[in-house]
């Protein structure tokens, strides 16, 4: 497991981290990626929404309006976090969670 830590770009509003492939946008990239576990908010991991919206979705037959919901709750995450938590230790790079 990596952290990947967030780089800031407060004029244009976009948040990035050192992938694999390079510089990716976490709201675009990470947040639909498998290696995806979480963000780091302060001291504390918060697991990824999209992945237990999923296993909701795939289980329980929940609406799609809960993957959009997840979505939001990622980007507060971003938003007061500082890193993301990425299990691609094999180095592959994104891989789609979706």
């Amino acid at each position: 497991m990596k952290t990947l830590p967030f780089q800031r770009e407060v004029s244009k509003n976009r948040v990035t981290v050192e992938c694999t492939t390079g510089p990716v946008s976490v709201y675009s990239n990470c947040a639909y990626c498998r290696h995806c576990q979480g963000v780091k908010v302060g001291t504390r991991l918060s697991p990824s929404p999209q992945i237990k919206a999923l296993n909701d979705v795939r289980h329980l037959g929940v609406a799609d309006e809960t993957l959009m919901n997840a979505a939001l709750m990622f980007n507060a995450l971003v938003r007061d976090g500082s890193a993301i938590d990425c299990d691609d230790d094999k180095n592959e790079g994104f891989q789609k969670l979706y």
